[in-house]
């Protein structure tokens, strides 16, 4: 029997072979599947870490910007601070000179009380003079006020306050608180208190209180003021004729001319007009003021500086429309810058049968 022949590769060594290389694969397959779960854990891990880092610098952003508008703010504060700091200094400065202004008005309120103390005593002499003047016509007080002056001067003026009915134009427009136009600028920005103290406006009020003292018992009477605009200084009587002996009319008036604050610009043929409206007409007019107008019945619509000669020709046309039959008096107070007033106003008196005058600084 022939012995069997010996091979090396059986099918068991084979099956072995397999087995192994199986496992390997096996193992293999494992191992990677293992590795990729891990790498993906890893990737999730790690964009977790990008997602919180890429909020934290979203969140520092947000922050930066905050800190960005706080430190426009701050810096906005400190010029407001600043500001303020310079608003403080300068109210305390403006604080400091309305004290001082404020310290000068109580002595102009001092002196102004002093000067109603003197009305007030005109005014009481006044009225015994009317009362003794109602008793007994032929008595010494025949006047329909009392005046108190500075003296005892007498002036020979050629101005006569009489007549039936006499019409007194008081000149109320700003360039009546000076004498001159820097210091008329200046007035007009001060308080009324200093305004109605001002010298050249006490010299005008006393002027008319002075005229209302010689006016004739038995007449009549009417007082206007005017600057762009005329009106009656009582109330409620213009177009009429008050009586020279009714104390409370007169009293009134100067009552209410005392508290007249000059102001604004002249209208001469404003006050022609409203006198032209009294019936029966004046037959004696007596005017205060210091220069010829500066504007016609209405104001110009476009505002400009006006000229002497202007102003005279405005004068002239107001004048065209003044009764030639009733005398036109003049009491022209200073006023520099106006040369061609008196010239105008003596012509206008002149021709009317009137006076002139103007008059010396102690006067009435």
């Amino acid at each position: 029997m022939a012995r069997r022949k010996t091979e090396v590769f059986s099918m068991s060594f084979l099956d072995c072979i397999t087995c192994a290389f199986g496992s390997v694969v096996l193992v293999y397959t494992l191992i990677n599947a293992q590795g990729g779960l891990r790498a993906q854990t890893v990737d999730q891990t790690q964009r977790a870490e990008v997602s919180k880092l890429e909020e934290q610098v979203l969140e520092g952003y947000q922050k930066l910007v905050v800190l960005r508008n706080s430190m426009i703010e701050t810096d906005k504060e400190s010029v407001r601070t600043e500001g303020m700091g310079t608003r403080v200094l300068e109210e305390t400065e403006r604080l400091k000179v309305e004290l001082a202004d404020s310290s000068k008005e109580t002595l102009s309120r001092r002196e102004a009380i002093e000067r109603l103390k003197a009305d007030l005593k005109s005014l009481e002499e006044g009225n015994r003079r009317l009362e003794g003047a109602s008793k007994d016509p032929s008595a010494t007080g025949t006047r329909v006020r009392g005046f108190v002056g500075q003296g005892d001067r007498q002036y020979l003026t050629g101005l006569k306050v009489g007549g039936d009915r006499i019409l007194l134009f008081v000149d109320v427009s700003a360039s009546m608180l000076d004498e001159t136009v820097v210091n008329v600028l200046r007035m007009r920005n001060m308080p009324e208190s200093k305004k109605l103290m001002s010298q050249k406006w006490r010299r005008t009020v006393s002027t008319v209180e002075w005229l209302a003292a010689q006016m004739p018992l038995e007449g009549q009477f009417q007082i206007y003021a005017f600057n762009t605009k005329t009106y009656a200084l009582v109330q409620g009587s213009e177009g009429k004729w008050l009586k020279a002996n009714d104390p409370n009319s007169m009293t009134e008036a100067l009552e209410k001319l005392r508290k007249t604050v000059p102001a604004d610009g002249t209208s001469i043929e404003n006050a022609f007009l409203a006198m032209n409206a009294l019936n029966p007409k004046p037959d004696n007019v007596i005017m205060v003021t210091d220069g010829l107008p500066t504007q016609a019945a209405a104001a110009p619509l476009i505002r400009k500086t006006i000229d002497g000669d202007a102003r005279l020709k405005l004068f002239e046309r107001a004048f065209a429309k003044y009764p030639r039959d009733v005398p036109f008096n003049v009491i022209l107070m200073p006023m520099e810058g106006d040369p061609m007033a008196p010239a105008a106003f003596w012509l206008a008196a002149r021709d009317t049968g009137g006076s002139f005058m103007s008059p010396s600084k102690d006067w009435p």
